[in-house]
């Protein structure tokens, strides 16, 4: 690794940990109390102290963010191949998914803890938001395949599972993991927000429901401190599919190769 790259990375953590330092000072200086703003030090104790509890909690949200991005990517993947495959099917379908992807979820999740239970209600609206971009970086890597790429498979007399296989799924796999890891990112905040309608409504046992908890019996350092796991999931999934862009693409896409993925 050049020290250039190494520079890119030391200097967002250095950023980060001044941040964290001068936050310890103001809370310390000013002395804050703990039911305002508890400082970073305190955070992490509680961290160390409520893991039991808190771990639970983040396992319960991870299986869920999983899970849903996992349906998503199957749904979306498979309708984004049934609209290359028809046009009468995506004229048909396409608009039910615009209106999916622009209802706030925030609207939706109270509506169907009414019909569902907290856990298949929280995997639902995590898997609406996660949803969209799959299918429209899906649908579009798909409809980029090189047309000249296309005029010759015609002239070979290719079928149309030969183009789909061998020239617009590599095409469109590009598109495909830019869209995953927009889809990572929104499972999760999809998940927290379905979490947080349940844990109002006294149901659930993800990471939200505890800082909803924590809020009623005014525990401000542990509401921070599932914040902080919270944040920390999200960056975790964000890199894991980053490297995976990497090894997918590094070799031969010049969207990995230019921005050294």
């Amino acid at each position: 690794m050049r020290r250039s790259d190494l520079a890119d990375y030391a200097l967002p953590l250095a950023v980060f940990l001044a941040m964290l330092g001068l936050w310890e000072a103001l809370v310390r200086i000013n002395d804050i109390p703990p039911y305002v703003l508890p400082a970073p030090s305190l955070i992490g104790a509680t961290l160390v102290k409520d893991w039991d509890t808190l771990s639970g909690s983040l396992l319960v949200t991870l299986r869920i963010t999983f899970e849903a991005l996992i349906a998503a990517t199957i749904g979306g993947v498979a309708l984004a191949i049934l609209f290359a495959r028809s046009r009468w099917i995506e004229r048909s379908f396409f608009p039910f998914a615009v209106v999916l992807q622009v209802t706030p979820i925030v609207a939706i999740a109270p509506l169907l803890l009414v019909y569902l239970d907290a856990n298949t209600a929280v995997l639902v609206c995590a898997f609406l938001v996660a949803f969209f971009p799959i299918l429209s970086n899906m649908a579009l890597g798909l409809a980029s395949a090189d047309h000249n790429l296309i005029d010759l498979f015609e002239l070979y007399k290719a079928s149309r599972w030969k183009q789909l296989i061998l020239l617009r799924l590599p095409a469109a796999l590009p598109y495909f993991l830019g869209g995953l890891r927009i889809a990572g990112g929104l499972a999760l905040i999809g998940a927290i927000v379905a979490e947080i309608a349940a844990g109002s409504a006294g149901q659930g046992a993800g990471l939200a429901f505890r800082i909803v908890e924590a809020g009623f019996r005014l525990n401000i350092p542990r509401m921070f401190a599932a914040l902080a796991l919270i944040s920390a999931s999200g960056i975790l999934i964000y890199l894991i599919f980053t490297l995976l862009s990497f090894l997918l693409l590094s070799r031969w896409h010049d969207s990995a190769r230019e921005r050294g993925l």
